[in-house]
C-alpha cells in the first residue's frame, strides 16, 4: 500500500507541476457527435490546419486541443464520415456533428484506452445497443446470448435468481476463474449484476489471448468490457428525460412429459384417488414489469446521466422471482484550462428476491398424481394437522408434496450493491495524458430459510421432539482498485503513428461470511425465524450449527505497458507485457510475466482488389494466468478439535502447505482474417491455447509431507477452435431494408495431462443410483464423454439388455468396472455442443422495425436424468409417477443407466422476435415514443424430452431426498439435465419508449 501511495503522489505532483506552466497558446474543447443520432463519436480526428497540431476524442467524444498561435481553423475527421472544417473564432468550446458517410470503420474499447478497429490485431468483437437481445431481460448477460462467435452464455430454464452460465472459447482452468473478466466503465472486475440493461450503450469481447493479456490473471477466460450509457457536453444540450416501461407474462414451456392420473393407474400406480396435475400446481404464469427513467445533459464543460430502473420479476415457479430497484450516475467535466477530465460514476442495488424451492418441480414431475394436496382429500384416515393441512405420501424415500414445499417453506434474500468509479484525465501535452482511477464496490448479502415445524421437508414433522428449522446466512464482499497509467501518441516520419502506454495497477478484495442454523420450535404459530430464542435447540448446543469465514487481504499487484504502431495506415504491431504478483500463490513463485504480441496487415493496400475494401490479416499470440478462488491453498490447513467434557483444544493436520504453487497459465494463438466489400463484410478466427498448472488438490506420500493431501500445479488442456461472423446488407430501398448476419463457431477440448489416466464424475444419485458416474475423464480424450453401457433391448424379466461393445464374447457392464480395460462401456455423447450459431435479421419496413433472432446448437448430448429414473416402471416405485416419452420401452421394469437415457440435444429456435414502431407527436411535451411488441423464445424445434435442450456447460451435483450443496459445481462433467432444473419458459413483452 505504500508503494501504491508513493506512486499516486508523484501522479498527483506531476499534474500540480504541469498547471502552473503557463502558455500563450489558445485552448479549445468540446465533443464531436453523429449528426443524426447525437451519440459521442470515440477517436474522432481534431486537426489544426496548416500545422501538425492535433488530438482525438476521448471515450465521450469529448477532445481538449492548444490551438497554435495564428491558427483559427480545425479539421474534424472520423472514418465513414464527412470530414468537416470549423472556424474557431472566439470560441472556447467547439461543438461539431459529423454527418454520416460510409462506414468502414469505428473505434474499440480496450484494456487501458481504445483503438480504432482497423488498427486492431487481436479478436474483439463489439455489441452495441441497437444488436442486443430484447425484452424484459434482467440478466445483462443474456443481452449478449447468441451475438458472438466463441460466446457461450446459458441460463438453463431461466430461473430469474440464477446468473447465467458464461464461457468464452470453452473452459479455460478447471478452477474458479471459469467466466469472464466483466470490466464496467474501466472498472476492473465490476459486478455485472450491479448495471441494469437499460443503462448499457455497447459491450466490447476480448477473445484470444493477445487481447486479453493486459489484465494478467484475470483476463485468462476472455474479458467483457462493458460501457454505459453517458451524456454529452455542451453549452445548448440541456437536459432529456426518457422512460421506458416493459409489460411481461411468462409462461412454463412444459419438456417434462409424465403420465397423467388415468394413465399413471392404468399402468398399475398406486391409486390415491385423486387426480392433480402437479406441475400446473406449483407453476404459473409470470408477470414482469420494467421501468426505467434516465435524465441526460450537458452545459458548458460538464455532462452528466442519471437513471433510475425499478423491476418486479416473476419467475414460472410460484414464489419465486424479485424486486430491485438500481440507480447509476455518470458525470463528467473539466478543469485546469480543459487539460484535466474528471469523470465520476457511481451506482446502486438493492435486491429482495424470492428463491423459491426449485426442488417443487422435481417433486412435482415425480409425485403421485393420483394423490391429493391436501390431507382433507385423502382416502384413508390422515393427520392433515401434523403437515400444515397438507397431503404427504409418508414412508417412502424422496417423496414430498410440492405444493406443501413450495407454500409453507420461506427461502428469501436480500443483496445491496454500492459501486464507485472516479477517473482523473490530465493532458500534459497533446501527445501525453496521464490518468489515475480509483473504484470500490461492496456487496452485501443475506439469506433466510425457514421450515416451519409442519413441513415434511427439511422441517422434520413427523420427528416426536425436534421439529422446524432455521438458516441464516450473510456474506458480505468488497473490491478496491487503484490504477495510474500515462498514454504518450506521436507520429515517426509522415504516416507512422505510434501510442505507448504504461501504468501501475493495484487490487484488494476481502469478504467474510458466516451460517448459523437452529431448530427444535414449539409449534407452528409464529415464523420463529423471527423468534429465535424460542428455539429449543439452545438447551441442546450440539443440535446448533455455526461457521464462519474470513478472507486476508487478496491483493493482486501489477505493473503493465504497451505499444501500439502503425506503419504507412497498412501494417499494424501490437506489444504488451504484464508483471503481476498475488498473494493467494506460493511464497516461491507470487510474480508472473504475461506477454502478448500481435501484428496486422491490410493486404487490400498492397494488392488493391476491384470491390474490396477491407482485406485485413492479423495474427495474435498472449499468455495470461488464472488464480484459484480461496486464499491460502498454499498453506496447510488445520482442523481445530475440542474435547467433550475437558475444554482442551487441539488441531489435526489435514493438508500440507505448498510453497511453490504458481499460475495456471494459459498461451494462446489466434490467426483472423477480415474481409469486407460493398454490403458484405466477414470475420474467420482460427485459434489454438494450451491451458496448463491447474491447480488441484492431489494425493501425497504422508510419509514425505505428514498427511495426504496438498494442493499441487498439474495437467495440460488444448483447445482448438473456429470462428466465423457474416454480416450482408441483402435489401436496401427507400421503404425497405434487411440485414442478416450470421455468428458460428466450434472448439474441441482435449485432456492432455491430469492427475490421472482416468477418472468417473457425475453420481446420478439417489434412489438405487448413487454408484452410476456418467461422465468419463481421460488423458488424450475430449472433455465432456458420456459413458456407459449401450442399450440393445430388454429380457423377459424386464431388465435391459447390454450390448457386447469389445465383442470379446464376455459382458462387462458394472458401474464399479467403468474404467477397466475389457469394460463394454461407450461414449454414448458429449455435453459440448459441435456446432452453435447465431441468426440475426433486421429489416425497417416503412416506419415497422423488425428484428428476428434465431438461436441454435447441434452436436451436444444430454442425460435425461428424469428418463433414467423414472421412466422404467419398477415394482417397488409404483408410489412415483412414471416419465410418459416416445422414448419409453414396454416392458422395462428396472433403472439402469445406458444409451436409452442419453438424448440429442441438438436445436434451432426463434429467440427473440421484435416489431416496433416510433411515432413522432408534433406539438406534444414528447420527442418521440415508440412501442414494441417482443416475442422471446416462441418457437423451438427439438427433439429432446426434457426440460431444455440447451447445453448443459457445469454439473450442479445429485439431488435426493431434499438434499443437495449448493456449491457444487463440476465443468469437467458438461451434459446432465438434472432433477432440480428449473423449467423453461417463453413470454411476450410490449414495451414503450417515451423522450422528452
Amino acid at each position: 500500500m505504500k508503494i501504491l501511495l508513493t506512486r499516486l503522489g508523484s501522479l498527483l505532483l506531476l499534474l500540480c507541476m504541469t498547471v502552473v506552466v503557463s502558455t500563450a497558446q489558445k485552448s479549445i474543447s468540446g465533443t464531436v457527435m453523429d449528426a443524426e443520432s447525437n451519440e459521442a463519436l470515440i477517436g474522432a480526428n481534431i486537426l489544426v490546419k496548416d500545422s501538425s497540431a492535433g488530438t482525438i476524442t476521448d471515450i465521450d467524444g469529448n477532445y481538449t486541443l492548444d490551438l497554435p498561435a495564428g491558427s483559427n481553423t480545425i479539421i474534424v475527421s472520423y472514418t465513414g464520415y464527412s470530414d468537416q472544417t470549423v472556424t474557431v473564432g472566439d470560441r472556447s468550446v467547439v461543438n461539431v456533428a459529423l454527418a454520416v458517410g460510409q462506414q468502414l470503420d469505428e473505434v474499440v474499447v480496450v484494456g487501458y484506452g481504445s483503438q480504432s478497429e482497423k488498427e486492431i490485431t487481436s479478436s474483439v468483437v463489439k455489441v452495441s445497443r441497437e444488436d442486443f437481445n430484447q425484452g424484459a431481460i434482467a440478466d445483462p448477460a443474456q443481452l449478449l446470448q447468441g451475438k458472438v462467435a466463441g460466446l457461450q452464455v446459458y441460463n438453463r430454464g431461466g430461473d430469474p435468481n440464477s446468473q447465467s452460465t458464461i464461457r468464452l472459447r470453452g473452459i479455460s482452468t478447471v478452477g474458479a476463474n471459469v467466466q469472464p473478466l466483466v470490466v464496467v466503465d474501466g472498472v476492473i472486475g465490476a459486478s455485472l449484476e450491479n448495471v441494469d440493461p437499460n443503462d448499457i450503450e455497447s459491450v466490447n469481447v476480448l477473445k484470444d489471448g493477445s487481447a486479453a493479456a493486459i489484465y494478467g490473471s484475470r483476463g485468462s477466460s476472455g474479458v467483457i468490457i462493458v460501457t454505459t450509457k453517458k451524456g454529452s457536453a455542451g453549452s445548448n444540450q440541456g437536459v432529456k428525460l426518457s422512460y421506458s416501461g416493459q409489460f411481461a407474462t411468462s409462461s412454463p414451456v412444459n419438456g417434462i412429459k409424465n403420465m397423467t392420473a388415468d394413465e399413471f393407474r392404468a399402468a398399475g400406480g398406486t391409486d390415491l384417488g385423486s387426480s392433480t396435475d402437479w406441475i400446473d400446481e406449483v407453476t404459473q404464469n409470470g408477470f414482469t414489469q420494467v421501468h426505467g427513467i434516465s435524465a441526460t445533459g450537458g452545459f458548458d464543460k460538464s455532462s452528466f446521466r442519471v437513471s433510475a430502473n425499478l423491476r418486479n420479476v416473476d419467475g414460472i415457479l410460484k414464489n419465486s422471482g424479485f424486486d430491485q430497484f438500481n440507480t447509476r450516475l455518470n458525470f463528467t467535466t473539466r478543469a485546469l484550462d480543459d487539460k484535466l477530465k474528471i469523470s465520476f460514476n457511481t451506482s446502486y442495488t438493492d435486491r429482495d428476491q424470492q428463491n423459491g424451492f426449485n426442488e417443487a418441480l422435481r417433486y412435482a414431475v415425480l409425485y403421485n398424481p393420483t394423490a391429493p394436496v391436501l390431507g382433507a382429500d385423502s382416502p384413508f384416515p390422515f393427520n392433515a394437522d401434523q403437515f400444515g393441512g397438507y397431503f404427504e405420501t409418508l414412508g417412502l424415500f424422496d417423496s414430498f408434496n410440492p405444493v406443501s414445499l413450495i407454500e409453507q417453506n420461506i427461502n428469501n434474500g436480500d443483496r445491496t450493491e454500492f459501486n464507485y468509479g472516479a477517473n482523473l484525465d490530465y493532458s500534459v501535452s497533446d501527445a501525453l495524458t496521464v490518468s489515475l482511477r480509483i473504484a470500490q464496490q461492496k456487496t452485501d448479502y443475506a439469506n433466510r430459510i425457514y421450515y416451519p415445524t409442519t413441513s415434511l421437508f427439511n422441517g422434520n414433522a413427523t420427528s416426536p421432539t425436534r421439529k422446524g428449522l432455521a438458516e441464516f446466512y450473510e456474506q458480505n464482499t468488497t473490491f478496491k482498485l487503484y490504477e495510474g497509467y500515462a498514454t504518450y501518441l506521436t507520429s515517426v516520419g509522415e504516416s507512422n503513428d505510434l501510442t505507448l502506454t504504461g501504468g501501475y495497477s493495484y487490487q484488494q478484495n476481502n469478504f467474510d461470511d458466516s451460517f448459523f442454523s437452529v431448530g427444535d420450535f414449539p409449534n407452528d404459530d409464529y415464523i420463529f425465524a423471527d423468534i429465535l430464542e424460542a428455539s429449543q435447540d439452545l438447551q441442546n448446543a450440539g443440535f446448533i450449527g455455526a461457521n464462519s469465514n474470513r478472507s486476508p487481504d487478496e491483493k493482486i499487484i501489477a505493473f503493465f505497458g504497451r505499444a501500439n504502431f502503425t506503419l504507412d495506415n497498412k501494417i499494424f504491431l501490437n506489444a504488451s507485457i504484464r508483471r503481476e504478483g498475488s498473494t493467494k500463490l506460493g511464497p516461491e513463485n507470487r510474480w508472473g510475466w504475461f506477454p502478448a504480441l500481435g501484428v496486422g496487415v491490410d493486404l487490400n493496400q498492397y494488392l488493391d482488389i476491384a470491390g474490396v475494401d477491407q482485406l485485413k490479416v492479423r495474427l495474435g499470440y498472449g499468455v495470461t494466468g488464472a488464480l484459484p478462488g480461496p486464499s491460502g491453498l498454499s498453506q496447510e490447513l488445520r482442523q481445530v478439535n475440542n474435547e467433550v467434557g475437558t475444554g482442551a483444544v487441539s488441531t489435526t493436520l489435514l493438508r500440507a502447505a505448498n510453497d511453490s504453487l504458481k499460475w495456471e497459465q494459459k498461451a494462446e494463438t489466434n490467426l483472423g482474417v477480415e474481409f469486407a466489400s460493398g454490403r458484405f463484410g466477414a470475420t474467420l478466427d482460427l485459434y489454438n491455447r494450451d491451458i496448463s498448472d491447474f491447480i488441484l488438490e492431489r494425493t501425497v506420500d504422508v510419509a514425505v509431507f505428514g498427511v495426504d493431501r496438498r494442493f499441487e500445479n498439474a495437467g495440460r488442456l488444448n483447445t482448438k477452435g473456429l470462428e466465423l461472423a457474416l454480416n450482408y446488407d441483402a435489401v436496401q430501398s427507400e421503404n425497405f431494408t434487411w440485414n442478416t448476419g450470421v455468428v458460428l463457431s466450434t472448439y474441441k477440448t482435449i485432456l492432455e495431462e491430469y492427475v490421472l489416466d482416468a477418472e468417473t464424475t457425475a453420481n446420478l444419485g439417489a434412489p438405487g443410483q448413487n454408484g452410476t458416474e456418467v461422465i468419463r475423464v481421460k488423458v488424450g480424450e475430449e472433455i465432456g464423454q458420456i459413458w456407459g453401457p449401450v442399450y440393445d433391448g430388454v429380457d423377459a424379466e424386464g431388465n435391459p439388455i447390454f450390448q457386447d461393445v469389445n465383442g470379446d464374447g464376455m459382458l462387462v457392464t458394472g458401474q464399479d468396472k467403468a474404467l477397466d480395460p475389457d469394460v463394454d462401456f461407450a461414449v454414448l455423447g458429449n455435453g459440448t455442443p459441435d456446432l452453435e450459431l447465431g441468426w440475426t435479421n433486421q429489416l425497417q419496413v416503412g416506419k415497422w422495425n423488425i428484428n428476428a433472432f434465431f438461436r441454435g446448437a447441434f452436436g451436444h448430448s444430454l442425460v435425461n436424468t428424469f428418463r433414467a429414473f423414472y421412466e422404467p416402471q419398477v415394482s417397488t416405485q409404483s408410489s412415483y409417477n412414471f416419465m410418459n416419452t416416445d422414448l419409453a420401452v414396454d416392458g422395462l421394469t428396472t433403472a439402469r443407466f445406458s444409451s436409452l437415457y442419453v438424448e440429442k440435444g441438438d436445436f434451432f429456435k426463434l429467440d427473440n422476435l421484435t416489431i416496433s414502431r416510433g411515432f413522432d407527436i408534433g406539438g406534444s411535451a414528447f420527442e418521440n415514443v415508440q412501442f414494441s411488441l417482443i416475442l422471446q423464445n416462441p418457437l423451438v424445434f427439438t427433439s429432446y424430452t426434457g426440460t431444455d435442450p440447451e447445453p448443459s456447460l457445469v454439473d450442479s451435483g445429485p439431488a435426493d431426498n431434499g438434499s443437495r450443496d449448493p456449491n457444487y459445481a463440476d465443468v469437467l462433467a458438461p451434459g446432465l439435465d438434472r432433477r432440480n432444473s428449473y423449467f423453461a419458459s417463453r413470454s411476450i413483452t410490449l414495451g414503450v419508449n417515451l423522450n422528452f
